[in-house]
Parts: structure tokens; C-alpha cells; sequence
């Protein structure tokens, strides 16, 4: 897979005629969508309609699922991701991803930070590029003093910010998020939000969550799906500026969701 050079493309994903199954289960279908470059896109929809295994076709991770298989066009920088020549490796090293449930690596902050940077061959200077994350990911004056201690000695909301430092230090292209704040409390769910708005400058984001007041306050579109058809798998309803998805949608569905009417 090419190293993308600065592109005029002002989307970085096009997913054409997406469908997505486990097995002989269809889980997503008929997804078209355009995610632009440096802006948050929020995922929402009810339970079990699609939405993590949606955000995660964006770098390949259904993959480790024994069955999946997928049908259609995820153009990552105009390239198609699942064309037969590209390395899934390198497309996760691209796109990186935050889980919902923090999960730090059982090594030292720094070494949480170091390693995938490591392994991936790098030759600068490593604890500059530490540092760097980790003031990136907002955390850096809370653990600069003991960047030896283990990366699970800190705070839920702590983990969450250095998994963010994890995946910055291999200098992704897009970050994806499947409900990075669902374990935190508020004040920690707040510190996420304000990080979030700090990444898009340098970061494309796509992110999934049930909070609607979350989706509200950090995205710019936002993408709504639901459970369709016979089969019942998920498909994008209504994709347009978050705005417009909460004070004027096209679509009653998204209408009685956002409102909670139903979900």
C-alpha cells in the first residue's frame, strides 16, 4: 500500500456498495458514505445495528474474526483497502483504532507509548517522540514523572488518553474510536470530548457512541444507522451534518432516535 501523499481529495474514506458478513449473517448493508478529512463523523444507531463493524471495515480489524467477509469499496485516499495487494498490517498501522474498555499494554507509560513505534522501525529519537503523544493525548504533565510505572497503575480515563498517545506515536493518518468513553466517568468522558477537538487538526476521526449529547458536542457529521429489510442488517439511514441530524433530520427513524422516542 503507497504512502499517501498530501491529497487534494477532500474525503479520506469512500465506501461504495458496502456489505458486511460473518458467515452466512449479513451484518451491514448497502453502505455509501464519504468521511472528510479532519473532521469527527459520529456513528450512532441503536444496538446491534452495525455501527462497530462498520467503523472497524475502516482498517480491516473484522478481519481477525474467523468468517467475515466483505463485498464493495472502502477507498482509503482514493485506494481501495481490500483490493488484493494491500497489507491489512499496514492499513491498522494507518488507521489507527481506540477501543471502547482502555486497554494499556502491561509495560511502563513509556513503553505503552514506545512499542508500536518500535516495532514498526522507528529511528528518531524516541523519547521526544514519547513526549510528543503523550502531550498530544492531553496526558503528559500528569505522568512525566513516572513514565516508568506501569501504564495500569492509572486512572481509567488516564489509560483511555495513553491508548490515544499509543496510537498517535505511529503517526496514524485517521484515528477510530468504538465508544472511547462509555468506562469513564464525566469528568473523564469531558476530558476525551476536549482531546478529540484538539486531534482533528492533525487527525481525521471517526468514532461510534451511544451518547447522543456526546455526539452532539464533538462531531462535525454524523452518520445514523439502523436494522433494515428482511435480513436485518444494519445500514446507514441519514448522513449529513451533525447539526442537521439533531435539530432537523429527513428521516422519522433518525427523528424518534436522536430524540428518544426509541433505542
Amino acid at each position: 500500500m503507497s504512502q499517501a501523499v498530501i491529497s487534494k481529495n477532500p474525503y479520506v474514506f469512500e465506501v461504495r456498495d458496502l456489505n458486511i458478513f460473518y458467515d452466512d449473517f449479513k451484518a451491514v448493508t448497502d453502505v455509501n458514505l464519504k468521511i472528510e478529512r479532519n473532521k469527527i463523523t459520529a456513528i450512532i444507531g441503536p444496538s446491534g445495528c452495525g455501527k462497530s463493524t462498520l467503523l472497524r471495515a475502516f482498517n480491516r480489524m473484522n478481519e481477525l474474526v474467523p468468517g467475515t467477509r466483505v463485498e464493495g469499496e472502502v477507498l482509503f485516499d482514493s485506494q481501495n483497502l481490500y483490493a488484493p495487494d494491500v497489507d491489512p498490517i499496514e492499513v491498522r498501522y494507518r488507521i489507527g483504532m481506540v477501543f471502547q474498555k482502555p486497554n494499556p499494554f502491561p509495560k511502563s507509560i513509556y513503553e505503552n507509548v514506545a512499542w508500536g513505534a518500535r516495532i514498526h522501525g522507528y529511528q528518531g529519537d524516541m523519547d521526544e517522540l514519547v513526549e510528543r503523544s503523550l502531550r498530544s493525548a492531553a496526558l503528559w504533565d500528569e505522568v512525566k514523572d513516572k513514565l516508568d510505572q506501569s501504564g495500569l497503575s492509572l486512572s481509567g480515563g488516564q489509560q483511555q488518553r495513553l491508548c490515544i498517545a499509543r496510537a498517535i506515536a505511529v503517526e496514524p493518518e485517521v484515528i477510530l474510536m468504538d465508544e472511547p468513553a462509555s468506562a469513564l466517568d464525566p469528568i473523564a468522558t469531558l476530558k476525551i470530548e476536549e482531546l478529540m477537538q484538539e486531534l482533528k487538526k492533525d487527525y481525521t476521526i471517526a468514532v461510534v457512541t451511544h451518547n447522543m449529547q456526546q455526539a452532539a458536542r464533538v462531531s462535525d457529521y454524523t452518520a445514523m444507522m439502523m436494522l433494515t429489510g428482511d435480513s436485518r442488517a444494519g445500514t446507514v439511514i441519514e448522513y449529513t451534518d451533525t447539526k442537521v441530524i439533531f435539530t432537523m433530520p429527513k428521516d422519522k427513524r433518525t427523528e424518534d432516535y436522536v430524540t428518544g422516542r426509541f433505542g
